[in-house]
């Protein structure tokens, strides 16, 4: 199976140029993706044009890696109701750098191999190049009408808030870099998401008119969820790869809460598990779908791609909090952040500070809360060691509940069986 093949089985093919296949089947070819360094972080939108680059280097080709140091100042306009907030130049190198050092963890750039991966710049050439100097030399070569013509640029410009004449010039900017790397290191195919074909189309343009050569494209589709909401984005923001910015214990949470509809789509796409396997897992799946054995598969393959086995472990761990016995400690180690995603589906009872710290008894506790219909019911199952507090048993119904009981200094989980209340403090 070819990487054209390879990728379309996946459902990661939308639009590509005629010969794209065939040039990719004739010999070793250089292929580049751009990012644009608008955080310095990349989040999980971004691990499709990743695993673009990833297959292209399985299959024997070279990758490059283009971050956008100098796109970066003026913004993608591509389907974007306005226009987006410039950066300058600190933060611009700084978000470089952040997903420079990411994007080295994912692909192969050891120089002793032919088609070991490259990071470019897109600054390195622009920085020396004049206005002028580009009008003349480049921007000849691509009339206003064919820049028009996109549907990217018309829906902005027929759109409330128009298009700055920086926004415009983007495509063309970006088109000169297909031809510099067309030009310094035969790059002759640009990859990525099917709302940037207009930019690539024009790359191509550029690289044909102004060099007189032969380039490639192919897009892959924009992830979508089945329901139509935006893939990626959770109630607490964007899912970043960041540790820092999303734990792996969210990061792996996202992906366990796939639909099946999502899931059996999001595991041919995110994973390098082969077809077989896929589809009889799919299969396995459908005949018992409460197993969730297709979500816990895709969060385990995406996450140890991305954070490592040893967190993926420890996800793994943390997710069996609610179920398992033995897990206090595990629950006390847990992140602020961890234990908000952990807790976020709970019912919630909100008590003032000053009332936990001046201590309350578990009995009243577990009653007002609504874990249990009332005090004797409360005292009753406290009794019997039926009521924890954080995954421990309550001790007896004179145990005192107080500021030292709290996680993270504001919650306290209250357990009966398979019931659980949130205890926060206000």
């Amino acid at each position: 199976m070819n990487l054209i093949e390879e990728l379309r089985w996946r459902g990661m093919l939308q639009d590509m140029m005629p010969g794209t296949e065939e040039q990719l089947q004739k010999e070793m070819t250089t292929a580049y993706i751009g990012f644009d360094p608008t955080a310095e972080s990349l989040h999980i939108g971004s691990l499709v044009p990743i695993l673009l680059l990833v297959h292209l280097q399985k299959a024997g080709h070279k990758p490059l890696a283009l971050v956008g140091g100098a796109t970066g100042m003026v913004g993608d306009p591509s389907f974007k109701a306005e226009e987006r907030k410039m950066l300058d130049l600190d933060t611009l190198q700084k978000n470089v750098a952040g997903i420079k050092a990411q994007l080295e963890r994912f692909l192969d750039f050891d120089p002793a191999k032919p088609n070991a991966a490259e990071m470019v710049n897109n600054f390195d050439w622009f920085q020396h190049i004049s206005f002028l100097d580009f009008i003349r030399d480049t921007g000849k070569h691509i009339t206003v009408n064919y820049m028009m013509a996109k549907d990217s640029v018309k829906k902005r410009i027929e759109g409330d808030n128009g298009m700055s004449f920086t926004e415009f010039t983007y495509q063309l900017i970006q088109g000169y870099d297909f031809y510099h790397l067309y030009t310094a290191k035969n790059c002759k195919l640009q990859m990525g998401g099917s709302d940037q074909w207009g930019n690539i189309v024009t790359g191509t343009e550029l690289v044909r008119r102004k060099a007189r050569g032969e380039a490639f494209a192919f897009t892959c589709p924009l992830i979508k969820k089945a329901d139509g909401t935006k893939f990626g984005k959770t109630e607490s923001g964007t899912v970043w790869l960041d540790p820092k910015r999303t734990s792996p214990y969210a990061f792996y949470q996202f992906w366990l809460r796939s639909t099946d509809v999502d899931a059996e789509s999001y595991i041919r796409i995110f994973t390098f598990m082969e077809q077989p396997e896929i589809e009889d897992l799919i299969a396995q799946h459908r005949q018992d779908p409460g197993q969730r054995l297709l979500q816990k598969r895709l969060a385990k393959e995406v996450t140890i791609f991305i954070h490592g086995e040893e967190n993926y472990n420890f996800a793994v761990e943390a997710s069996s909090i609610l179920f398992n016995k033995d897990t206090a400690a595990l629950l006390s180690s847990l992140s602020e952040e961890d234990l908000m995603d952990l807790l976020n589906n709970i019912p919630k009872y909100e008590i003032s500070r000053t009332e936990i710290e001046a201590g309350k008894d578990i009995v009243s506790l577990a009653a007002e809360s609504g874990l249990l219909p009332s005090k004797s019911e409360a005292r009753k199952m406290v009794q019997g060691g039926g009521v924890s507090i954080n995954k421990v048993k309550a001790s007896g119904i004179d145990m005192i509940v107080n500021a030292e009981s709290l996680l993270r200094d504001k919650y306290i989980l209250l357990q009966k069986g398979k019931t659980y209340i949130v205890v926060q403090t206000v």
